[in-house]
């Protein structure tokens, strides 16, 4: 097992005790989009605890805020602070580790959880990068569900029209979200053809749960000069947990004490 995919499966550890402990959580997302964060944060992006506020750090922008127990998780395995904090509380009264990610916490950018609002943010940063002739680069994640929302079509618009070449959008495509599946729900197919049309350049992950496949992705990202780059990660909705696994039910769901354990003893083989 290489270096990421362990880290991302001790990650899901660390959001299984989170969840469990809270009751509380988006815990089939959560286990869906940490491959990514995990590649991002441990291998792409040049952000850190030493380097927060310089201002030529990368940008990231979980825009499906509602999987911020995953981001709290990473922020603090990156040191940002005492990881077992968040874990401990939460979503408990007083606590600043709330169901969405805010700016109290050290690390996080914006404060983050309406959907369809963190492309456009990452626009206009990604646009000032440019202005100020600054070398950072911005990444933005998006659910699936999220891109019902039409703001997420004008902020494309934009960055193709502006060659947002720096600003790098990853769609965690799980296929399900609060109420049952995208198609059903809301269609997301032939995003890429559509996504294309923006202008943008798109790159397809047939596994977004795969570590090595995503920093494939970010890796060419980085080289498309002319244009922003779209990574379509087709994901699994509760990767690692048997029982979860493409369960819409899991979207938010409070586990038992006898799920909680087997969902641990299923990552701990992964990881033995």
């Amino acid at each position: 097992m290489n270096a990421l995919t362990r880290k991302a499966y001790e990650l899901r550890k660390d959001i299984l005790e989170m969840v469990y402990r809270s009751k509380a959580g988006h815990i089939g997302g959560d286990l869906s989009v940490i491959d990514i964060l995990t590649v991002l944060y441990f291998d792409q992006m040049n952000v850190s605890p030493k380097n927060f506020h310089d201002p030529n750090r990368d940008r990231f922008l979980l825009s499906k805020g509602h999987c911020a127990d995953a981001l709290f998780c990473v922020l603090g395995e990156k040191g940002f602070y005492d990881k077992q904090e968040a874990i401990r509380t939460f979503s408990q009264y007083g606590s600043k580790f709330i169901g969405h990610p805010n700016t109290e916490i050290n690390g996080v950018e914006i404060n983050s959880g309406s959907l369809g609002h963190g492309l456009s943010i990452g626009v206009g940063m990604a646009l000032a990068a440019k202005m100020d002739k600054k070398s950072y680069r911005t990444y933005v994640v998006i659910g699936d569900g999220e891109m019902a929302e039409g703001s997420n079509y004008e902020a494309m618009m934009a960055a193709g029209h502006y060659h947002l070449n720096n600003l790098c959008a990853t769609i965690d495509l799980n296929g399900l979200q609060i109420s049952g599946t995208t198609d059903d729900v809301m269609s997301s197919s032939s995003l890429a053809e559509k996504i294309k049309a923006f202008h943008w350049n798109v790159i397809e992950v047939e596994d977004g749960n795969n570590c090595q496949l995503l920093k494939a992705a970010y890796e060419d990202a980085k080289k498309c000069l002319d244009k922003p780059t779209l990574v379509l990660a087709h994901t699994t909705k509760g990767k690692g947990v048997s029982y979860m696994e493409n369960a819409a039910s899991w979207h938010h769901g409070v586990m038992t004490e006898e799920q909680y354990k087997q969902a641990v003893e299923e990552i701990e083989k992964v990881l033995a």
